[in-house]
């Protein structure tokens, strides 16, 4: 599989304005104002944020896209979740907040908010970790309900460090060896959300369940694996919810130069844990004797 770098420290590769060079230069990331995380094994940043295979539209591979417009997605879950309009506010600070301005609010864990939570591990690892939780306070500061969020993109394989070399030296796009990691969808990604989901059920107060946030393309890919939405039944939000928020690049909008491609929600689907786990267990098999139709074709009979 080959591909091409799409966006490059924020902005599209084919943006040749001062602000997308400037952020290659000081390896700064628009999105959340910090120097990039991404980096290749000898440590250099890398600054890639999305790919573009050869025969498909660009994928997000950087979660840290996904945080867009002030981090965008954490609004609409919390609106979905608890009602339009609460204020989020870092989840150290959200108690002071909800008690001296006497306003129901949401308190936010996660990185750069506050913190992520200290959870019990399971058998020495971190099982029980999901990248946000969202807790709704009442005006007193009481915890009234909460939901877990979970925010994943795609793993690359291969390598696009001829393509980073090209758009340092003059900003010019070249094909790369790098490709998408679609394996992970069966073997972690799915996984990982039915076992988190059953976790949460068992939260008295997660009354919403688990919020997953993907691109687009890694959505797609999860529904063919399971066999099409059409067989994950719509249920409406309750403790045993997995709700897929989905967004891609908005190819409607002008392309500015100087301005990040926005993104848009393109899905909001709810089903339960249970669906999920029975889709991902219904697995299609081959005809018979496909095994001795091979040796067979191998022999040469």
């Amino acid at each position: 599989m080959a591909g091409i770098i799409w966006e490059f420290f924020g902005f599209r590769t084919d943006d040749i304005s001062d602000a997308a060079k400037n952020a290659a230069v000081t390896k700064e990331c628009p999105i959340i104002d910090e120097e990039c995380e991404k980096s290749f094994n000898d440590g250099v940043t890398s600054g890639v944020c999305s790919l573009k295979p050869m025969t498909s539209e660009p994928v997000i591979c950087c979660p840290i896209r996904m945080y867009a417009d002030n981090y965008r997605i954490l609004r609409d879950v919390s609106d979905k979740a608890f009602g339009e309009g609460l204020k989020l506010v870092p989840g150290r600070e959200a108690l002071e907040f909800t008690t001296s301005n006497n306003e129901v609010c949401v308190a936010v864990f996660g990185r750069r908010w506050g913190g992520e939570l200290r959870l019990p591990q399971k058998s020495g690892r971190g099982g029980y970790f999901v990248d946000w939780v969202l807790a709704k306070l009442d005006v007193s500061g009481e915890l009234e309900e909460f939901v877990a969020v979970e925010v994943q993109t795609i793993d690359t394989t291969g390598t696009y460090r001829n393509g980073y070399e090209a758009l340092i030296n003059d900003r010019s796009t070249v094909k790369t060896t790098a490709g998408l990691n679609w394996e992970n969808v069966s073997k972690r990604i799915l996984p990982q959300l039915i076992y988190k989901g059953q976790v949460l059920q068992r939260e008295s107060l997660c009354k919403k369940g688990l919020f997953f946030v993907c691109p687009h393309p890694v959505y797609e890919r999860i529904m063919n694996r399971l066999g099409g939405q059409d067989g994950l039944i719509r249920y409406s939000l309750q403790p045993a919810s997995i709700t897929f928020l989905v967004y891609g690049h908005n190819g409607s909008e002008p392309k500015i130069d100087g301005q990040l491609v926005p993104l848009k929600q393109t899905v909001s689907h709810s089903t339960t844990v249970y669906k999920l786990q029975e889709a991902f267990n219904n697995v299609t098999l081959p005809e018979e004797n496909v095994y001795k139709t091979a040796i067979l074709k191998a022999l040469g009979k």
